[in-house]
């Protein structure tokens, strides 16, 4: 499995900029079990990272889907999202593997945690858990654990499949299963 790399916003209860205030967003969603959201939806947790796409070495550290040809907003190395990254003091540092051949919960990283499973979709922008207004004959949303994503592997990869079958017109319900941990340190303490 190739581990990648990204740095988000945090969306919670104490987020004060524009957009949706998470009160709001928790009564949108119906979603009221969460606590924070730990996503890769770009719209819900802002991706951080702003690469040079004029410098070519940038390119180096990029992931581009060799499929589709989209970025991802996953970069090579720690040390280039790092490098990259807005001024936030506290934000999500992750550490993703996008469609993982086996389950991650028991794989350990060391100073992560690992959330679980997001459905994002095939361009990288939205995910079919938290973003999309629900697929409630689908999935439910006990089946999202308090951050927003699915703990259990085999069910995310279930939800994929239904998705995709009983929504083929709907670009969002194409998605990639990707497992994501969490820095314990990097972005969590002022």
């Amino acid at each position: 499995m190739i581990f990648w790399y990204t740095a988000r916003g945090t969306y919670d209860k104490s987020y004060n900029e524009d957009g949706m205030s998470w009160d709001k967003y928790l009564g949108w969603s119906k979603l009221q079990h969460l606590t924070e959201l730990v996503s890769l939806d770009g719209m819900l947790n802002e991706l951080l990272v702003e690469p040079d796409r004029n410098n070519a070495d940038d390119w180096d550290y990029i992931v581009v889907d060799g499929k589709n040809k989209y970025e991802t907003g996953f970069y090579t190395t720690v040390d280039y999202v790092l490098k990259r990254k807005k001024a936030k003091e506290i934000f999500n540092f992750l550490t993703v593997v996008v469609e993982p051949i086996e389950d991650c919960k028991n794989i350990f990283l060391s100073d992560y945690n690992f959330m679980g499973y997001e459905l994002l979709d095939k361009e990288y922008g939205n995910s079919a858990l938290t973003n999309c207004g629900g697929f409630d004959e689908i999935f439910l949303s006990t089946d999202i654990n308090n951050v927003g994503l699915i703990d259990n592997y085999g069910k995310a990869f279930d939800i994929k499949t239904r998705l995709l079958e009983n929504n083929p017109q709907e670009h969002h319900a194409d998605t990639n299963v990707i497992a994501v941990w969490r820095h314990k340190i990097i972005g969590r303490h002022k």
